[in-house]
């Protein structure tokens, strides 16, 4: 287990431009790089070997589309109205390390956040069936297979995420994030959920059919989106006065930490922008404040703008 310490001053890891040095320890750079995947794919079952703790809400069929014109990909975005703060406490960060914490304030934070843009929805009249939420530790099997060590993940053949708990536990013991870096990482894979219920990973699927070159530059669009409506999310927090430019930070941190370019680097490789498939620190850090700013989900079209 080799460990390295890697300055993040040439990643702009803080609002205030700040250098954040951060020790990250190679063998759960594997978990790392997972962080915001997602899929709609559905595998042949296959017996899951782990221990799970899931909490589930009500699901329903999305309808796909075969409209391919990319810069139809975010149109349904514009039918959202800008976020509004609600009147729920954003939950308290964990008292404790231990596992049971851990799970109790994801579990908090996933509920806050659907309930966030269950209002959105309903405000702007689109249907919103409610994500499920999986916490696991290690390897669990989704709807989209099995999956182990690949950290976060959301799974659209159910409407799941998965969080892996060993994931949250690195970031915090070796990287030093903070309690609002975990709840960025579940708003963005629920901003994955929103994707799907609006028929944009759909859409995305089939231009990558018909376009093969062209899908790591569509998956890098897909995720920076991603981390847009995770930022939306996180202005209607601090709108309720829960937010501190500390956990600002912590976000802005784990964006950095999961950027392609970071992994690459940090997994001793020469970073190639070709091979990404979520984007560079400095433009995962972009679009999350570019949600976090505006409060608008029309904001977070990547697709016909430039991805930063």
């Amino acid at each position: 287990m080799r460990a390295i310490v890697l300055c993040l001053r040439s990643w702009r890891a803080t609002l205030a431009g700040r250098s954040v040095c951060v020790l990250v320890v190679l063998i759960v750079c594997t978990i790392l790089a997972g962080c915001g995947s997602s899929t709609h794919s559905s595998a042949s079952p296959t017996k899951s070997g782990s221990s799970s703790t899931a909490a589930q809400t009500g699901t329903s069929t999305a309808a796909t589309t075969t409209t391919t014109p990319q810069a139809d990909v975010s149109g349904k975005l514009d039918t959202l109205p800008e976020g509004t703060p609600g009147t729920g406490a954003l939950p308290p960060a964990p008292s404790s390390s231990t596992a049971t914490a851990e799970q109790t304030y994801l579990a908090a934070v996933f509920s806050d956040a659907q309930r966030f843009w269950q209002r959105e929805f309903s405000e702007a009249g689109v249907p919103y069936a409610p994500a499920r939420l999986v916490l696991f530790a290690t390897a669990v099997h989704s709807g989209c297979g099995v999956q182990a060590h690949t950290g976060p993940f959301y799974c659209g053949a159910n409407r799941t995420l998965y969080l892996d708990l060993s994931f949250f536990q690195a970031l915090a013991r070796h990287a030093g994030v903070g309690p609002f870096g975990q709840a960025y990482v579940v708003g963005h894979e629920l901003g994955h959920h929103l994707q799907h219920l609006l028929g944009i990973d759909q859409r995305v699927a089939v231009l990558d059919h018909q376009d093969p070159s062209g899908a790591n530059t569509r998956s890098v669009r897909v995720e920076l989106q991603a981390d847009c409506l995770a930022g939306v999310w996180a202005h209607s927090s601090q709108a309720r006065g829960h937010l501190t430019d500390a956990d600002l930070n912590d976000a802005l941190k784990t964006a950095a930490i999961v950027g392609d370019d970071f992994q690459q680097h940090a997994a001793g490789r020469v970073v190639e922008s070709a091979l990404w498939t979520h984007g560079s620190s400095a433009q995962r850090q972009h679009w999350l404040k570019t949600g976090f700013q505006s409060g608008r989900p029309s904001s977070c079209d990547t697709f016909t703008s430039n991805a930063g």
